[in-house]
């Protein structure tokens, strides 16, 4: 296949900057009628008080994560070690609230499945809780249904034990948010303006270090103090949350390649998926690819103008189910550039790479909009009847988003507790002997 394209200047092609994932989108105002999901459940009164209660929850959080990194951000400059783990941990932190703020408010049945691609890596625990085993580094790409993409993602890094390792590509305005903003400046994560020229060298300087990066000690992987730090960076090719008037762009795009747009997602934007692979050659084995669907969405609509964020957190109408199906695909099998300079013959080869997994998404998410369901791998390692240490496909988990432990909210206020504790005792040390040295 041979994607399409008006004669332009090379170097500007590869000078265009990628869209940043819009994770706010469509993420308010009055859902569309008749709803999926049924009547709404919780009267004006609920809806007021799970408001109250989110934001209250969200606050306490965010501000005791925030609290938590200024308080060790000193470590900095005194071991890079203990820094790189304390963040970690609060970026843990960050992901035991999503898992939290998602099973308390919009509670929902999540079906995971895969191809053999992933077989042996998707596993229902006996109390029911998916487990993943996805390798410590990887680049994680997914199609963009709906602004709580990134939740249910951040939440497959929990179920791996990875969420304190989750990088993403955000918009710059994002960094000057009180509170959010300077928190995930703390995470590293990567904040891009639109405009190439700023976002290259900022985006080159963010990659390097994490194609660099290695830290002994607490939290720096399983593998030894000569690998790599864990990394898990989230992408969304197609920039953007599938609505009406982003439906419109991508037509306009497939005009101006000469190509044909899809029904079911945007087209995707190769240049900022082919930097990142780019930078990171050598240090990723695999990237691995979600196709998401939510339960309920009809044909030609759009997620955002029905699953809003008061219809699925106050009025209690979650997707009757959200439905993740996984593939990965090793680096070393995708034809990227030799050079950093790609040529535009090179540039190509790697669009329609892109566009013939997008093409498969489609396909995917049609036999989804016909049957309800994904594929699901039911096969297993050999022929022959299973035996000891075969690995079989998962076939279809049915689960929900939850954590493992309730003890490990602890985890969010433990170092602010005990900062607060010590200052108590301090206080009422320092009385104690003024008063016993005033006797």
């Amino acid at each position: 296949m041979s994607l399409r394209r008006p004669a332009q200047n090379s170097q500007a092609s590869r000078s265009v900057p990628e869209p940043t994932p819009n994770f706010g989108a469509g993420s308010s105002g009055v859902a569309a009628e008749p709803h999926p999901a049924g009547k709404v459940k919780h009267g004006t009164t609920i809806q007021v008080l799970r408001l109250l209660a989110s934001v209250t929850w969200t606050l306490l959080v965010l501000v005791s994560i925030n609290a938590t990194q200024a308080i060790g951000s000193p470590l900095y400059v005194i071991n890079k070690d203990y820094y790189n783990a304390y963040m970690a941990l609060t970026k843990q932190s960050f992901g035991i609230f999503i898992t939290t703020i998602t099973q308390w408010f919009s509670s929902t049945t999540i079906r995971i499945s895969g191809d053999s691609s992933v077989r042996g890596q998707l596993i229902r625990r006996k109390d029911g809780r998916l487990e993943t085993c996805f390798p410590e580094r990887l680049v994680m790409i997914a199609n963009h249904q709906l602004y709580s993409d990134w939740l249910y993602l951040w939440w497959i890094a929990y179920t791996s034990r990875m969420h304190g390792h989750v990088y993403i590509i955000l918009k710059e305005s994002l960094k000057y948010v009180p509170i959010i903003g300077p928190g995930m400046m703390f995470y590293g994560f990567i904040f891009m303006a639109r405009n190439w020229a700023k976002d290259r060298p900022r985006l080159q300087h963010r990659l390097h270090k994490l194609a660099v990066s290695r830290h002994s000690g607490p939290m720096s992987g399983q593998k030894g103090e000569n690998s790599l730090d864990p990394m898990w960076l989230m992408i969304y090719p197609e920039g953007t949350n599938l609505s009406g008037n982003t439906r419109k762009g991508s037509a306009r795009w497939a005009e101006k390649q000469g190509i044909k747009d899809f029904e079911h997602v945007l087209l995707p934007r190769s240049t900022g998926l082919l930097y990142c692979l780019q930078e990171l050659k050598g240090t990723v084995e695999y990237i691995y690819d979600c196709t998401v669907a939510y339960e309920g969405i009809p044909r030609g609509g759009y997620g955002q103008d029905i699953f809003t964020l008061r219809s699925t957190y106050f009025q209690g109408r979650p997707p009757k189910s959200v439905n993740m199906y996984w593939r990965r695909f090793p680096v070393s099998s995708i034809p990227l550039p030799t050079s950093s300079d790609p040529s535009a013959k090179e540039s190509e080869a790697f669009s329609e790479w892109l566009h013939a997994r997008w093409e498969e998404k489609e396909a995917l998410l049609e036999g989804y909009a016909r049957n309800g369901r994904f594929p699901a791998d039911e096969g297993h390692d050999s022929e022959g009847a299973p035996g000891v240490g075969m690995i079989k496909g998962a076939g279809f988990i049915e689960t929900e988003v939850k954590l493992a432990h309730w003890y490990e909210l602890l985890q969010v206020f433990s170092v602010l507790g005990a900062v607060t504790a010590l200052a108590i005792l301090s206080i009422k040390t320092y009385s104690l002997a003024t008063a016993w040295a005033q006797r």
